[in-house]
Protein backbone atom coordinates (compact mmCIF):
# COMPACT_ATOMS: atom_id res chain seq x y z
CA UNK A 1 0.00 0.00 0.00
CA UNK A 2 1.52 3.44 -0.76
CA UNK A 3 2.66 5.60 2.31
CA UNK A 4 0.42 8.77 1.28
CA UNK A 5 -2.94 8.62 0.73
CA UNK A 6 -6.30 10.63 0.92
CA UNK A 7 -9.81 9.02 2.25
CA UNK A 8 -12.76 10.83 1.12
CA UNK A 9 -15.04 10.79 4.37
CA UNK A 10 -17.42 13.65 3.29
CA UNK A 11 -17.51 16.02 0.08
CA UNK A 12 -21.30 17.97 0.23
CA UNK A 13 -22.18 21.47 1.25
CA UNK A 14 -23.86 22.98 4.10
CA UNK A 15 -26.23 20.26 4.98
CA UNK A 16 -25.74 16.22 4.50
CA UNK A 17 -27.83 14.91 2.30
CA UNK A 18 -28.93 11.47 0.88
CA UNK A 19 -26.53 11.76 -1.00
CA UNK A 20 -23.22 13.32 0.54
CA UNK A 21 -22.20 14.00 3.93
CA UNK A 22 -20.59 17.35 4.82
CA UNK A 23 -16.64 18.22 4.63
CA UNK A 24 -14.42 15.30 5.83
CA UNK A 25 -10.75 13.98 4.73
CA UNK A 26 -7.90 12.02 6.63
CA UNK A 27 -4.49 12.23 4.73
CA UNK A 28 -2.99 8.72 6.07
CA UNK A 29 0.61 9.64 5.37
CA UNK A 30 3.35 7.10 6.95
CA UNK A 31 1.29 5.52 9.49
CA UNK A 32 -0.10 8.68 10.92
CA UNK A 33 -3.63 9.92 10.58
CA UNK A 34 -4.37 13.72 9.73
CA UNK A 35 -8.17 14.81 9.45
CA UNK A 36 -9.11 17.77 7.45
CA UNK A 37 -12.42 19.23 8.54
CA UNK A 38 -14.82 17.38 10.49
CA UNK A 39 -18.52 18.06 9.39
CA UNK A 40 -21.59 15.71 10.88
CA UNK A 41 -21.16 12.12 9.98
CA UNK A 42 -17.48 12.64 9.73
CA UNK A 43 -17.19 9.68 12.80
CA UNK A 44 -18.94 7.42 11.50
CA UNK A 45 -17.68 7.69 7.97
CA UNK A 46 -14.23 7.28 9.96
CA UNK A 47 -15.12 4.16 11.85
CA UNK A 48 -17.01 2.63 8.09
CA UNK A 49 -13.88 2.88 6.53
CA UNK A 50 -11.87 1.24 9.03
CA UNK A 51 -10.02 4.02 9.94
CA UNK A 52 -8.06 3.75 13.54
CA UNK A 53 -8.53 6.69 16.55
CA UNK A 54 -5.14 5.47 17.20
CA UNK A 55 -3.68 7.02 14.41
CA UNK A 56 -5.40 10.13 14.71
CA UNK A 57 -3.04 12.94 16.20
CA UNK A 58 -3.81 15.95 14.44
CA UNK A 59 -7.13 17.78 13.20
CA UNK A 60 -7.23 20.87 10.74
CA UNK A 61 -9.83 22.80 10.61
CA UNK A 62 -10.59 25.40 7.62
CA UNK A 63 -13.27 27.68 9.38
CA UNK A 64 -16.08 27.39 11.31
CA UNK A 65 -19.42 26.96 9.66
CA UNK A 66 -21.01 24.18 10.55
CA UNK A 67 -20.54 21.87 7.60
CA UNK A 68 -16.71 22.00 8.58
CA UNK A 69 -17.09 22.07 12.67
CA UNK A 70 -20.09 20.55 14.11
CA UNK A 71 -18.96 16.55 13.57
CA UNK A 72 -15.57 17.49 15.97
CA UNK A 73 -17.19 17.63 19.32
CA UNK A 74 -18.67 14.14 18.85
CA UNK A 75 -15.78 13.00 17.38
CA UNK A 76 -13.55 14.37 20.20
CA UNK A 77 -16.00 12.69 22.68
CA UNK A 78 -16.05 9.34 20.96
CA UNK A 79 -11.73 9.00 20.91
CA UNK A 80 -12.07 9.85 25.03
CA UNK A 81 -14.81 7.41 25.18
CA UNK A 82 -12.60 4.55 22.88
CA UNK A 83 -9.81 5.56 25.49
CA UNK A 84 -7.48 6.95 23.04
CA UNK A 85 -4.08 8.01 23.87
CA UNK A 86 -1.60 10.23 23.33
CA UNK A 87 -1.84 13.96 21.90
CA UNK A 88 -4.57 15.24 20.01
CA UNK A 89 -4.04 18.76 18.33
CA UNK A 90 -6.70 20.50 16.56
CA UNK A 91 -5.13 23.68 14.13
CA UNK A 92 -7.74 26.35 14.00
CA UNK A 93 -8.53 29.46 14.01
CA UNK A 94 -9.09 31.33 17.41
CA UNK A 95 -12.41 31.74 17.78
CA UNK A 96 -12.72 27.79 16.93
CA UNK A 97 -10.53 27.27 20.01
CA UNK A 98 -12.50 29.07 22.36
CA UNK A 99 -15.57 27.68 20.91
CA UNK A 100 -14.77 24.28 20.94
CA UNK A 101 -12.91 24.80 24.89
CA UNK A 102 -16.91 25.71 26.25
CA UNK A 103 -17.96 22.56 24.14
CA UNK A 104 -15.89 20.10 25.18
CA UNK A 105 -16.19 21.89 28.88
CA UNK A 106 -19.79 20.72 29.03
CA UNK A 107 -19.70 17.83 27.19
CA UNK A 108 -16.67 15.93 27.75
CA UNK A 109 -14.74 17.22 30.66
CA UNK A 110 -12.33 14.82 30.97
CA UNK A 111 -10.26 12.88 28.05
CA UNK A 112 -8.14 9.67 28.12
CA UNK A 113 -6.06 11.84 25.63
CA UNK A 114 -4.15 15.39 26.12
CA UNK A 115 -6.08 18.19 23.88
CA UNK A 116 -4.08 20.37 22.20
CA UNK A 117 -4.99 23.74 20.23
CA UNK A 118 -2.84 24.89 17.94
CA UNK A 119 -3.95 28.56 16.93
CA UNK A 120 -3.91 30.17 13.04
CA UNK A 121 -4.42 33.42 12.96
CA UNK A 122 -6.75 34.43 10.31
CA UNK A 123 -4.72 34.97 6.67
CA UNK A 124 -1.79 33.29 7.74
CA UNK A 125 0.47 31.33 5.10
CA UNK A 126 3.55 29.34 7.11
CA UNK A 127 4.49 25.72 8.02
CA UNK A 128 2.36 24.23 11.08
CA UNK A 129 3.06 21.06 11.46
CA UNK A 130 6.47 19.16 10.14
CA UNK A 131 7.82 15.79 10.99
CA UNK A 132 10.77 13.37 9.51
CA UNK A 133 7.96 12.74 6.22
CA UNK A 134 5.83 15.64 6.25
CA UNK A 135 5.17 19.19 6.20
CA UNK A 136 2.13 20.78 6.34
CA UNK A 137 1.41 24.50 5.25
CA UNK A 138 -1.65 26.50 5.19
CA UNK A 139 -2.42 29.55 3.35
CA UNK A 140 -5.45 31.83 3.32
CA UNK A 141 -8.92 31.60 1.50
CA UNK A 142 -11.59 33.73 0.12
CA UNK A 143 -14.66 32.86 2.10
CA UNK A 144 -17.07 35.15 3.95
CA UNK A 145 -15.36 34.04 7.25
CA UNK A 146 -11.90 33.22 7.78
CA UNK A 147 -10.94 30.56 5.67
CA UNK A 148 -7.25 28.73 5.50
CA UNK A 149 -6.41 25.88 3.21
CA UNK A 150 -3.77 23.12 3.31
CA UNK A 151 -1.00 21.59 1.88
CA UNK A 152 0.78 18.73 2.53
CA UNK A 153 3.97 17.89 1.41
CA UNK A 154 6.05 14.84 1.51
CA UNK A 155 9.73 15.21 2.47
CA UNK A 156 12.15 13.76 -0.17
CA UNK A 157 13.39 10.55 0.35
CA UNK A 158 16.61 9.35 -0.22
CA UNK A 159 17.43 7.14 -2.72
CA UNK A 160 17.24 3.76 -2.64
CA UNK A 161 20.29 1.19 -3.37
CA UNK A 162 20.24 -1.01 -6.13
CA UNK A 163 21.12 -5.22 -4.73
CA UNK A 164 22.07 -5.80 -8.11
CA UNK A 165 24.96 -3.78 -8.66
CA UNK A 166 25.70 -3.27 -4.42
CA UNK A 167 26.22 -7.11 -4.99
CA UNK A 168 28.06 -6.38 -8.65
CA UNK A 169 30.80 -4.47 -7.25
CA UNK A 170 31.12 -5.95 -3.66
CA UNK A 171 30.06 -2.99 -2.11
CA UNK A 172 29.97 -3.81 1.75
CA UNK A 173 27.19 -3.83 3.95
CA UNK A 174 29.26 -1.54 6.55
CA UNK A 175 29.43 1.72 3.61
CA UNK A 176 25.99 1.29 2.50
CA UNK A 177 24.44 3.48 4.78
CA UNK A 178 26.48 5.92 3.12
CA UNK A 179 25.85 4.97 -0.50
CA UNK A 180 22.49 5.53 0.33
CA UNK A 181 23.33 8.86 1.64
CA UNK A 182 24.87 9.70 -1.61
CA UNK A 183 28.60 9.00 -1.24
CA UNK A 184 30.27 6.85 -4.30
CA UNK A 185 31.98 3.83 -3.84
CA UNK A 186 35.47 3.33 -3.72
CA UNK A 187 36.91 -0.19 -4.66
CA UNK A 188 39.74 -1.64 -2.62
CA UNK A 189 41.89 -1.00 -6.12
CA UNK A 190 40.73 2.39 -5.82
CA UNK A 191 38.18 2.75 -8.87
CA UNK A 192 35.74 5.39 -8.44
CA UNK A 193 31.88 3.53 -8.70
CA UNK A 194 29.54 6.69 -9.10
CA UNK A 195 26.70 7.03 -6.37
CA UNK A 196 23.94 7.09 -9.59
CA UNK A 197 25.49 3.27 -10.73
CA UNK A 198 24.38 1.86 -6.74
CA UNK A 199 21.45 3.40 -6.25
CA UNK A 200 17.47 4.78 -7.91
CA UNK A 201 16.00 7.78 -7.84
CA UNK A 202 13.20 7.74 -5.00
CA UNK A 203 9.51 8.26 -5.81
CA UNK A 204 8.50 12.04 -6.38
CA UNK A 205 7.07 13.43 -3.12
CA UNK A 206 3.73 13.64 -2.72
CA UNK A 207 2.10 16.73 -2.78
CA UNK A 208 -1.55 17.53 -1.64
CA UNK A 209 -3.48 20.56 -1.59
CA UNK A 210 -6.91 21.53 0.49
CA UNK A 211 -8.84 24.26 -0.94
CA UNK A 212 -11.96 24.45 1.35
CA UNK A 213 -14.59 26.88 0.81
CA UNK A 214 -13.33 30.09 -1.33
CA UNK A 215 -13.88 32.08 -4.54
CA UNK A 216 -11.61 31.74 -7.28
CA UNK A 217 -8.50 34.05 -6.96
CA UNK A 218 -5.47 34.03 -8.65
CA UNK A 219 -3.79 34.73 -5.24
CA UNK A 220 -4.87 30.66 -4.25
CA UNK A 221 -3.52 29.09 -7.44
CA UNK A 222 -0.35 30.93 -6.52
CA UNK A 223 -0.36 29.74 -3.07
CA UNK A 224 -0.60 26.05 -4.13
CA UNK A 225 1.52 26.12 -7.48
CA UNK A 226 3.79 23.33 -7.75
CA UNK A 227 1.31 21.08 -6.07
CA UNK A 228 0.67 17.84 -7.53
CA UNK A 229 -2.75 16.89 -6.46
CA UNK A 230 -4.94 20.32 -5.67
CA UNK A 231 -8.65 19.42 -4.20
CA UNK A 232 -10.93 22.65 -4.80
CA UNK A 233 -14.52 22.69 -3.74
CA UNK A 234 -16.78 23.08 -7.09
CA UNK A 235 -20.18 24.23 -5.51
CA UNK A 236 -21.78 24.76 -8.45
CA UNK A 237 -21.94 24.27 -12.26
CA UNK A 238 -21.95 26.91 -14.72
CA UNK A 239 -25.78 27.20 -14.77
CA UNK A 240 -25.71 28.52 -10.98
CA UNK A 241 -22.10 30.75 -11.51
CA UNK A 242 -24.32 33.68 -10.64
CA UNK A 243 -24.77 32.39 -7.12
CA UNK A 244 -20.65 31.43 -6.06
CA UNK A 245 -18.78 34.46 -5.78
CA UNK A 246 -21.91 36.07 -3.48
CA UNK A 247 -21.66 32.86 -1.33
CA UNK A 248 -17.98 32.88 -1.16
CA UNK A 249 -17.81 30.10 -3.12
CA UNK A 250 -16.65 28.45 -6.58
CA UNK A 251 -17.68 26.40 -10.19
CA UNK A 252 -16.13 23.22 -10.96
CA UNK A 253 -15.33 25.74 -14.05
CA UNK A 254 -13.12 27.86 -11.36
CA UNK A 255 -11.87 24.75 -9.46
CA UNK A 256 -10.34 23.97 -13.03
CA UNK A 257 -8.77 27.43 -13.69
CA UNK A 258 -7.27 27.40 -10.54
CA UNK A 259 -5.60 23.83 -10.74
CA UNK A 260 -4.63 24.93 -14.91
CA UNK A 261 -2.65 28.25 -13.38
CA UNK A 262 -1.00 26.78 -10.36
CA UNK A 263 0.28 23.59 -12.97
CA UNK A 264 -1.31 21.14 -11.18
CA UNK A 265 -1.65 17.11 -12.58
CA UNK A 266 -4.91 15.97 -10.86
CA UNK A 267 -8.02 17.57 -9.33
CA UNK A 268 -10.55 16.91 -7.37
CA UNK A 269 -13.98 18.57 -7.30
CA UNK A 270 -16.16 17.99 -4.19
CA UNK A 271 -18.30 20.64 -1.78
CA UNK A 272 -20.92 20.43 -4.10
CA UNK A 273 -24.39 21.89 -3.42
CA UNK A 274 -27.74 19.77 -2.74
CA UNK A 275 -28.78 20.99 -5.74
CA UNK A 276 -26.16 19.41 -8.15
CA UNK A 277 -27.39 15.53 -9.18
CA UNK A 278 -25.16 14.63 -10.95
CA UNK A 279 -21.10 14.93 -10.64
CA UNK A 280 -20.11 13.87 -14.19
CA UNK A 281 -21.75 17.61 -15.27
CA UNK A 282 -18.86 19.30 -13.24
CA UNK A 283 -16.15 17.06 -14.29
CA UNK A 284 -16.94 17.80 -17.80
CA UNK A 285 -17.07 22.03 -17.13
CA UNK A 286 -13.81 21.57 -15.41
CA UNK A 287 -12.55 19.71 -18.44
CA UNK A 288 -13.06 22.61 -20.70
CA UNK A 289 -10.50 24.42 -18.68
CA UNK A 290 -7.99 21.93 -17.19
CA UNK A 291 -6.35 19.16 -19.47
CA UNK A 292 -4.95 16.99 -16.15
CA UNK A 293 -6.87 14.57 -14.94
CA UNK A 294 -10.38 14.87 -12.64
CA UNK A 295 -11.77 13.24 -10.18
CA UNK A 296 -15.25 13.93 -8.30
CA UNK A 297 -14.86 13.08 -4.73
CA UNK A 298 -17.15 10.66 -3.21
CA UNK A 299 -17.64 8.91 0.26
CA UNK A 300 -15.18 6.21 0.27
CA UNK A 301 -12.90 7.51 -2.33
CA UNK A 302 -9.25 6.55 -1.83
CA UNK A 303 -6.60 7.91 -3.94
CA UNK A 304 -2.90 8.72 -3.80
CA UNK A 305 -1.84 12.24 -5.06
Amino acid sequence: MPDFKVHILGCGSATPTARHKPSCQVVDAHGKLFMIDCGEGAQLEFRRQSLKFSRLGHIFISHLHGDHFLGLPGLLSTMALHRKEGDVTVHIHPEGAELLQRIMAVLCRETSYTLHYDIIPPGFTGTIYSDRSLTVDTFPLYHRIPCSGFIFREKPARRTLRADMLEFHQVPVSVRRHIAEGADFTTPDGRIIPNAWLTRDPEPPASYAYCSDTMRRDAVARAVAGVRTIYHEATYDDAQAFKAAPRGHSTARDAAITARLAGAARLVIGHYSKSITDESLLAAQAAEEFAGTIIPAAEGLIFTP
